[in-house]
């Protein structure tokens, strides 16, 4: 059935989502602050928004893919209001789990319904709709947003209540940034020992050391020809994102009190490397910052 979505932030990632709904034969109102990004989702049949309220109005579904939890709830505190009674407001951006709760909660005040989807897949994924959704919230409005989410992505998992998604969103990606120095370590340390690339890679891959990040996202070029380091570490996941995830990720144990040692050094290494390359590298980069503090040449 086609439905009548808002669709907020036409950024890397909202603008191919969004233009894969539009070519699924929903209609699509795009508003973004970067007229250029609007520009861009118009010329593959997202219709220009003049304003964020103006396209909630006519919306029977809302969708956002904002930066952080200040840009969500401020978003909100200015088109909850526009909303028709029980609009399904799904957020897909990457925030803490405590501003998808208040987003949630203001949401539902204001007489709609609201899920929070975050995604994992990065921009590639975003484009070919192959995004993986971790939604939080109830299973009605999961049902409901079905299948919009299979438009843009392969997956949806129900993780749980409100900022479900969330919390499950910010775990996989500390097991993501953690693998990936791994990895890099991995294949930095190969290199001192004279050990090919290919080789670590044709024994791990195929041994207990296979992951994701060695797998697809090779750090070093060559084993895998579709991973970033291919094509000079251009971005699919920016390391500002991993850097941005793995904050919250760290702020959640610190919270918790939970004693994860490996993830809270991964968030300072992602911090200290994204302070220098921002969204010009993708997080596999990271393998430079090892090889280069390690002495190494590569």
């Amino acid at each position: 059935m086609s439905r009548t979505v808002a669709f907020i932030g036409l950024g890397h990632m909202g603008g191919p989502m969004a233009v894969n709904l539009a070519k699924a034969g929903h209609r699509v109102l795009g508003h973004d602050l970067v007229p250029a990004a609007v520009e861009t989702a118009a010329g593959s049949g997202v219709e220009p928004a003049a304003s964020a309220a103006g396209a909630v109005a006519a919306a029977d579904v809302v969708v956002s893919m904002l930066p952080a939890g200040r840009h969500v709830l401020s978003l909100y505190d200015g088109i909850l209001t526009a909303a028709r009674p029980g609009t399904l407001f799904v957020d897909c951006s990457t925030i803490d789990v405590a501003d998808a709760r208040t987003a949630h909660e203001r949401a539902v005040a204001a007489g709609v319904r609201a899920l929070d989807a975050p995604v994992s897949g990065g921009v590639v994924g975003a484009e070919a709709a192959t995004l993986t959704f971790m939604a939080g919230g109830g299973e009605a409005e999961f049902a409901e947003a079905g299948p919009l989410l299979e438009v843009m992505g392969k997956r949806a998992v129900h993780c749980g209540g409100p900022g479900a998604g969330q919390a499950a969103k910010i775990c996989n990606n500390m097991i993501l940034g953690v693998s990936m120095i791994a990895v890099s370590e991995a294949f930095v340390l190969g290199e001192s020992l004279g050990l090919s690339h290919q080789a670590l890679y044709d024994v791990a891959s195929t041994a207990s050391g296979q992951c994701w990040s060695l797998s697809v996202n090779c750090p070093v070029p060559g084993p895998v020809p579709t991973s970033p380091a291919n094509r000079a570490y251009r971005p699919g996941f920016a390391a500002s994102l991993m850097a941005k995830d793995l904050g919250l990720a760290a702020n959640a144990a610190r919270e918790g009190g939970v004693h994860a040692e490996l993830g809270m050094r991964a968030a300072e290494l992602y911090a200290r490397y994204a302070e220098h390359v921002g969204d010009s590298e993708d997080f596999s980069g990271i393998v430079r910052t090892v090889r280069d503090r390690s002495g190494a040449e590569g």
